[in-house]
């Protein structure tokens, strides 16, 4: 009998021990940032206005000097895809909870967490850049944080005449004289049978990216470093842009000009065509798993 009694308080110690260290050494989830390295090339990229002698200058394949004074863009619809190529969605369908802008005079904005990331081993990230057609509708009532920044007199993320968000909005100067240089890209709508509106130029763009090495989540919380080389604006794998300022259908250096047509060869170079094409200006310079 005792020693029975013996085993038993044995054996109810190893499971002790067996159920300490297996909850000890698994992590069911974990938290990833996103860290946004915003550049011409591989200089930094620094903001200045008219007259900026320390904005980060770039020469298009054109030869047009620019620099820019503002910056900003929206990611959205994030997934990572594990090394047996299971995708996890991270808040999707919520603006609030998964999409940010990202704003090259706010230092806070260029890193994004994500948070409880289900354990394993990554080897890809997508994001849209800009916001899906189904979500693309100014809704304070739904969004309220996401409505909030991007509607800010700081971010101005909103067009003024539609009901959609802009996807990227960058200002600046080219050339010697300083023409000012004036880019935003977003979803259009047009007006259909019987006065509706319909959609029209689709300017969101799904990006993949490979990891250069696997992001493992669990007892790591990785950090996944995203280059976006602006270079892409003008100098793109899809198009080569010349600026030029006008009211002709072949002028593109400020919105309030361009055509879709035009506006959508900045958006393929940013956000790639979306089939030859799947990575635009970005690219992962490495992933840290800390």
């Amino acid at each position: 009998m005792k020693n029975a009694k013996k085993y038993l308080v044995l054996s109810l110690l190893a499971f002790t021990i067996m159920s300490c260290s297996s909850d000890t050494n698994s992590t069911a989830a974990n938290n990833v940032t996103l860290a946004f390295v915003n550049t011409f090339g591989d200089l930094p990229l620094l903001l200045g206005d008219k007259n900026a002698t320390n904005a980060t200058v770039n020469t298009s394949a054109e030869g047009q000097v620019h620099h820019f004074s503002e910056l900003k863009y929206v990611i959205s619809n994030i997934r990572l895809v594990k090394n047996d190529g299971k995708e996890i969605p991270y808040n999707i369908n919520n603006l609030d909870l998964g999409a940010t802008v990202i704003d090259q005079a706010k230092i806070e904005t260029l890193q994004y967490v994500l948070r409880d990331i289900p354990k394993g081993e990554y080897k890809k990230i997508k994001f849209g850049l800009g916001v899906r057609n189904d979500l693309n509708t100014l809704n304070q009532t739904k969004f309220p944080l996401f409505y909030a920044a991007a509607g800010a007199n700081d971010t101005q993320m909103m067009w003024e005449w539609g009901t959609g968000y802009r996807f990227t909005k960058i200002e600046g100067f080219y050339e010697a004289d300083h023409k000012e240089l004036s880019i935003h890209t977003g979803s259009t709508i047009e007006d259909g049978e019987e006065g509706k509106s319909v959609q029209g130029v689709d300017a969101y763009r799904d990006v993949t990216l490979d990891l250069p090495i696997l992001a493992r989540v669990g007892d790591k919380t990785p950090k996944i470093v995203i280059k976006a080389d602006f270079i892409h604006l003008l100098s793109g794998k899809s198009n080569t842009i010349k600026l030029s300022t006008g009211t002709g259908s072949d002028d593109n250096a400020t919105p309030n000009v361009h055509t879709a047509v035009q506006m959508v060869k900045f958006v393929d170079n940013l956000g790639g065509n979306g089939s030859s094409d799947l990575s635009g200006m970005f690219s992962v310079l490495r992933v840290e798993n800390n």
